[in-house]
């Protein structure tokens, strides 16, 4: 798997929402592989993310869906539930706080923990290349130190871009 680290500048951090825009489109434009934005368990950024993909900019939009885990009786939390990508029809981009079953596509992960870490050995999840954003703060860059040590030791093959 490949795994590419986005270094991101002060001003590109600042402009979080719209840096993930730009690389989701970047991305969709590049692949025929669906993208799934993995986000910390259904927090704020999930909803404003899901808003700015609408209006990425004055005459398109990115289209995508978002993806809620049921919770552990199996009852639906609000929005359909996916167990599996092979269920329904689902747009090229995911926003979710887990990876679906059967996911191969491109992960873009803004959560804390290494990608692995979401691949579960039942759901049969494997993903053709992961994205990680580093912010220019400390935490951002120790989370970022220790995604890159443990992918290192998983041997994917690593770079990184200074944005």
């Amino acid at each position: 798997m490949k795994i590419s680290f986005y270094i991101l500048s002060e001003s590109k951090a600042q402009d979080f929402l719209g840096f993930i825009c730009q690389l989701t489109q970047t991305a969709l434009n590049k692949s025929t592989q669906s993208l799934l934005i993995l986000i910390e368990k259904e927090d704020e950024l999930l909803s404003t993310l899901d808003e700015a993909l609408w209006s990425q900019d004055a005459v398109s939009f990115i289209p995508h869906q978002r993806l809620l885990a049921a919770d552990v009786d199996g009852a639906d939390t609000g929005n359909t539930a996916i167990n599996s990508i092979n269920n329904q029809p689902l747009a090229p981009v995911l926003l979710s706080s887990y990876m679906p079953a059967d996911f191969k596509g491109i992960v873009l992960n803004t959560t804390i923990h290494p990608v692995n870490r979401f691949m579960a050995a039942t759901n049969n999840a494997q993903p053709t290349r992961v994205l990680e954003l580093i912010k220019p703060d400390p935490n951002s860059v120790q989370e970022g130190r220790h995604k890159y040590k443990s992918y290192q030791q998983l041997g994917y093959e690593l770079t990184h871009f200074n944005v």
